[in-house]
């Protein structure tokens, strides 16, 4: 698949809740695509893949774009029926909302900059982490989270297997109610209503 700059709902951000936990990198999926097994891949696979990747900024640097307006700058660096690849451009006022990704497990790599997390906590605090550059997380299906840009300039570089094809989109009241709304991967994931 080449390369398009495209609205997704496309996300990802380290994440100390358990389900988040960083494991070892995978060295058989050190960023070449060519080599990626005709399979799913685990969420070891998808942090050494998007940590490969960030090593050989020649793969993904050409697509680094940060508009004016619009939102995040999207670009899809690879797609197959296993695993999807996207590079990620953010500002501090981008915010993703609550979200999921349904099947996927995933896993993101900051190159530049800092994203930060947010895991839901009902009735407590939501638990925030800021991710810097260099550092990578993955997480399993079951994960919920949000993420914003930290700093402006930030970048990073997410993986999914299988592919993202649906999402959950959450909004949590005041009065600690959340609600799920399924969503395309190609809808751009903002905050719906009034997330707190």
């Amino acid at each position: 698949m080449t390369a398009t700059a495209v609205p997704t709902a496309v996300p990802e951000a380290p994440a100390p809740a358990p389900a988040a936990v960083p494991e070892a990198p995978a060295e058989s999926a050190a960023g070449d695509f060519a080599s990626l097994p005709a399979r799913d891949l685990d969420r070891r696979e998808l942090r050494g893949l998007v940590d490969g990747l960030a090593a050989d900024p020649s793969r993904w640097e050409e697509h680094v774009l940060f508009p004016e307006e619009g939102g995040r700058h999207y670009a899809s660096l690879y797609r197959d029926s296993h695993v999807d690849v996207w590079l990620l451009c953010w500002r501090p006022e981008d915010d993703t909302g609550w979200h999921d990704h349904d099947v996927s497990s995933g896993a993101v790599r900051v190159v530049a900059g800092a994203l930060r997390e947010c895991n839901p906590r009902i009735g407590g605090e939501h638990l925030e982490t800021v991710v810097p550059a260099g550092e990578s997380f993955s997480f399993g299906p079951d994960h919920i989270h949000r993420l914003t840009g930290a700093v402006h300039g930030t970048v990073s570089i997410h993986a999914y297997s299988p592919p993202l094809w649906r999402l959950g989109q959450y909004s949590i009241s005041e009065t600690g109610v959340m609600r799920r709304v399924s969503v395309s991967y190609a809808d751009e994931l903002r905050p719906l209503d009034d997330v707190v």
